[in-house]
């Protein structure tokens, strides 16, 4: 029997401190900048994978803030939920999964990310009423969803 494809959810933390600057992780496996992040456990909470994701990839703890952005990855089937996050413990530490870590301004996000990530992290800093949809090719944001919402 075919099994229809199906989608996997992760999760993201744009943890803003209170400068307005926010974290970023280089990921080990490609080099790049993104927000601390993962795919949710099949019995796991949105918020607990949140916690967890974040701490295992920084060592810190955050609370979630405000459900800021929902991304789908095209190709890979990856639907993402981003969150604006406050610090509340922990220590930077690198781990497998992050070769560094950065507090970056608002203004250097575009510079040191790839489309499809740093709106994420620029829709996530936004003082928006209701959470961004986008959809990507995992680069670049699909032209119907750069001009959406």
């Amino acid at each position: 029997m075919v099994h229809p494809a199906r989608h996997s959810v992760s999760v993201a933390g744009v943890i803003v401190d209170d400068a307005g600057r926010c974290l970023l992780t280089k990921r080990q496996d490609n080099g790049q900048w993104q927000a601390p992040g993962g795919v949710l456990e099949l019995a796991e909470s949105i918020p607990d994978g949140l916690r967890r994701e974040v701490r295992e990839e920084t060592g810190l703890e955050v609370e979630p803030l405000a459900l800021t952005g929902v991304y789908k990855n095209m190709p890979l089937g990856v639907v993402a939920l981003v969150f604006r996050c406050r610090l509340v413990g922990g220590e930077l530490s690198t781990n497998d999964e992050v070769a560094e870590f950065r507090w970056v301004d608002p203004s250097a996000v575009d510079e040191l990310m790839v489309e499809a990530f740093a709106v994420r992290v620029t829709d996530a800093l936004r003082s928006a009423s209701s959470p961004a949809i986008r959809s990507h090719d995992g680069e670049s944001v699909t032209l119907e969803s750069r001009n959406a919402l």
